[in-house]
């Protein structure tokens, strides 16, 4: 076939794969604003729309009851003293805008996504949210109730019980993640609570900034007019930083009855490394080649193989202090057991053989495109560098995590799973319909 200049194309021959030998990560534009609040600046992008991300350090690890900070943040958007929440709700559809809210382990998230031409009515409207909320009783009430129908609608799944049981295993009740929410706990929920923690939390000593997308001068000048100069809040102290240390249950299994289950689900579990750990970000090659993605040896075996279920993943739960490495996968009552005997079988080859080249290179190749994706718009960067921020990585975090990836050999990999993934520590937590 002739292309163009003359030129044939041979589709039978496979372009070059061209090795990624360092990634050029957008670096923020930072500052300190007059009040405190540092203002991270992430412009690119051609759409005249920007993303605004207010960081609060406070969440689960901080609060004095569960729900606190969840309720909390979910709060901010049910009333001010400028606006009711069916006010919000108008203002910000008529303007095309979005409002995200969101409460992790050590961090609460405000997120509003805004034309830049009608930027200056919605960050009224945000500015309103965070300096402003009054945690209406009504509106708190009808969320409650909601809240509480959707965790008995959870309660009912095999999925939801079997988590919760394997966080509390691993955990330990006193943790934050092993201190399992129950229904009593929203009926402690009041105003007064969320107020508390509130002027805690959330204030100008304790809040960061994130802009994103086509941002311009008037945009900077704009967030630093509402957020930047005056302070805000009551209570101007840094959150304390909290250490908990978990207590993992001696039992080896857990098994949670449903009755009614057509399927178990299975969760197998144990504490990993903190983040800051040398074999940290290898060892996440490691797992991703063991259950991570798609040609992962779990999906390969106990799914295409043997057909024991749909999907089954491994990976690793982000939190403060010791992280969870968490198997997870739902399959018929009858395969349970050979399934997490396949789990085993798999540990034992890791351990024992080394990984074929090719096998290493498909793992690798997968990564590194899922890295080039993760930082290609404004949205993400802004979502990589908070996570940096909140993980308390440093600004090489990227390129560490490019050669981690790039430099891994199979003899590492061996030494690896050796080293973390320990076949007498993993927890078994199965939820389903008791087998005779």
């Amino acid at each position: 076939m002739n292309i163009g200049s003359g030129m044939l194309l041979d589709r039978t021959i496979q372009p070059k794969v061209r090795d990624i030998e360092h990634l050029a990560v957008q670096m923020p534009q930072r500052c300190t604003m007059p009040n405190g609040v540092s203002l991270n600046v992430l412009d690119s992008g051609d759409n005249e729309v920007v993303r605004i991300d207010l960081l609060m350090e406070g969440g689960r690890w901080q609060q004095s009851q569960p729900l606190q900070a969840l309720f909390t943040n979910r709060m901010l958007r049910e009333g001010t003293l400028r606006y009711s929440t069916g006010e919000i709700a108008e203002k910000l559809d008529y303007y095309g805008a979005w409002l995200e809210l969101s409460s992790a382990s050590e961090y609460a998230y405000v997120t509003l996504y805004s034309l830049n031409k009608y930027l200056p009515q919605t960050l009224e409207i945000l500015e309103s949210i965070v300096k402003e909320p009054v945690f209406p009783e009504k509106e708190l009430g009808v969320i409650i109730e909601n809240n509480i129908q959707q965790f008995m609608v959870n309660s009912s799944k095999v999925d939801f019980l079997a988590h919760r049981a394997l966080m509390k295993a691993v955990y330990g009740e006193v943790h934050p993640c092993g201190r399992l929410v129950q229904k009593e706990d929203y009926g402690r929920i009041n105003p007064a609570v969320l107020r508390e923690f509130y002027d805690r939390h959330y204030h100008s000593r304790n809040c960061t900034i994130y802009v994103s997308g086509k941002v311009g001068d008037d945009c900077v000048r704009r967030i630093e007019d509402m957020f930047g100069k005056e302070v805000f809040g009551k209570d101007f102290r840094k959150p304390e930083r909290r250490e908990f240390i978990p207590v993992s249950s001696m039992d080896k299994r857990i098994f949670v009855e449903h009755a009614d289950a057509m399927q178990s689900a299975v969760r197998m579990g144990m504490l990993s490394l903190e983040r800051h750990h040398p074999d940290y970000l290898k060892t996440r090659v490691m797992v991703t080649l063991f259950g991570g993605y798609f040609g992962s040896r779990l999906m390969s075996n106990i799914r295409e193989e043997k057909g024991y279920t749909y999907g089954i993943s491994a990976g690793i739960v982000s939190c403060p202090g010791p992280e969870m490495l968490v198997i997870n996968t739902e399959t018929a009552n009858e395969f349970v057991e050979p399934l997490i005997r396949e789990v085993y079988h798999e540990i034992d080859c890791l351990q024992n053989d080394l990984v074929p080249e090719e096998e290493l290179a498909m793992v690798k190749n997968y990564m590194l495109g899922e890295m080039c994706r993760s930082y290609e718009s404004a949205f993400s960067l802004a979502d990589a560098w908070m996570f940096v921020q909140v993980s308390g990585f440093g600004d090489t975090h990227f390129e560490d995590a490019l050669n981690a990836v790039r430099d891994i050999t199979p003899e590492d990999i061996r030494e690896l799973a050796g080293k973390h993934l320990c076949k007498e520590k993993l927890k078994e937590v199965i939820s389903g319909k008791k087998m005779s």
